[in-house]
């Protein structure tokens, strides 16, 4: 009895393995004949000696059992989902692509910077020339919408400074600046309402500080200094 089929191992024998091998073959031959038989299932059986001399066993015919198994393996692997080794390979494949696409990048970066230029040939250079010029000029035409932009929203400020200072002068009881006077020169006339009320504020309170210390004969007179 055959505990495991690890603990089996070729015979070293030759006349013991031929004696072994004819027992064997025999009754494997009767086997897959009892299955086809009491089964009625379809066997194949094929079996080649060690000096390559063939023994063959079909329950109908041996080329047609084998044209059925070619037909099951095809129809099994149709079915199957494509296979790691598949898989590794499409992602190697995509991989090299991505790599010579980065080289081709990096080399074209190279040409704008002016750097790798001694294989390019003279419609390359034009081309290259020519897209360097598009370039430039997408360039300035955002510089002269960032521009616009910057002086409308200076232009913007400059209204709302004027409205400040409108607000700041009707506050006080000052005169409002003309109305044809240049946004500079209305944010410079705020700038110099609120430093003048700024130094007026201050003033008063120095004097109301000055006024109130002392003795009250000598309030209106500055301490003299030591």
């Amino acid at each position: 009895m055959v505990r495991g089929k690890t603990q089996m191992r070729r015979i070293e024998n030759a006349t013991s393995r031929q004696v072994t091998f004819s027992k064997r073959r025999n009754g494997l031959l009767k086997k897959a004949f009892e299955l086809s038989v009491l089964c009625d299932a379809e066997v194949a059986l094929i079996i080649f000696s060690p000096r390559g001399k063939l023994y063959e066993f079909a329950s109908s015919s041996i080329q047609a059992t084998i044209e059925r198994y070619e037909k099951h393996t095809k129809e099994i692997q149709a079915s199957k989902p494509p296979e790691d080794e598949g898989n590794v390979q499409q992602l190697r494949q995509e991989t090299a692509a991505m790599i010579k696409k980065i080289e081709q990048l990096e080399a074209s970066k190279r040409r704008l910077l002016g750097e790798g230029l001694g294989n390019c040939s003279l419609e390359e250079l034009q081309q290259l020339e020519q897209q360097l010029e598009r370039s430039v000029g997408t360039i300035r035409a955002k510089k002269m919408q960032v521009y616009k932009q910057q002086i409308q929203h200076l232009k913007e400020k400059g209204k709302a400074l004027a409205a400040e200072n409108a607000i700041l002068c009707e506050k006080f009881g000052l005169q409002t600046p003309s109305g044809g006077s240049s946004n500079e020169e209305r944010t410079a006339a705020v700038a110099a309402t609120a430093a003048t009320q700024s130094a007026e504020t201050s003033e008063v309170s120095d004097v109301e500080t000055e006024l109130f210390i002392g003795l009250p004969e000598t309030r209106n007179k500055r301490p003299s200094q030591k």
